[in-house]
């Protein structure tokens, strides 16, 4: 478990889930709300660790997107780690996509056909 820093935050260090233990439908499901997508597609465009859950403008308030982040560790799409006051984020790109091949790549690229 990591240590808190001085100035960190008491909040519980967050649960993921591997990928590797979620069904499909949970995947699907996380990524059918446009505010989920929205999430992912930002964390694509940046490198691991880069965006903290403050970084991201998504039309919701704190606490939603507090749920909406939680949907995503728990879908195994999302990895999140405290440093200092902020909870850093990473897109789990290869291990989401050994479990669902091809579901991540089509749903980051559904924009441009949209």
């Amino acid at each position: 478990m990591p240590e808190q820093t001085e100035g960190a935050s008491h909040r519980p260090a967050p649960v993921h889930t591997h990928p590797d233990e979620v069904p499909l439908l949970t995947a699907l499901s996380a990524l059918a709300d446009p505010v989920r997508i929205q999430l992912i597609r930002e964390l694509a465009k940046h490198p691991d660790w880069a965006l903290s859950c403050s970084n991201f403008d998504v039309p919701v308030g704190r606490a939603a997107k507090s749920h909406h982040f939680a949907i995503l560790r728990s879908a195994g799409l999302v990895e999140q780690r405290d440093q200092g006051p902020k909870r850093l984020n990473r897109l789990r790109c290869e291990e989401f996509d050994a479990r669902f091949p091809g579901l991540l790549d089509l749903t980051l690229r559904a924009d441009e056909t949209e």
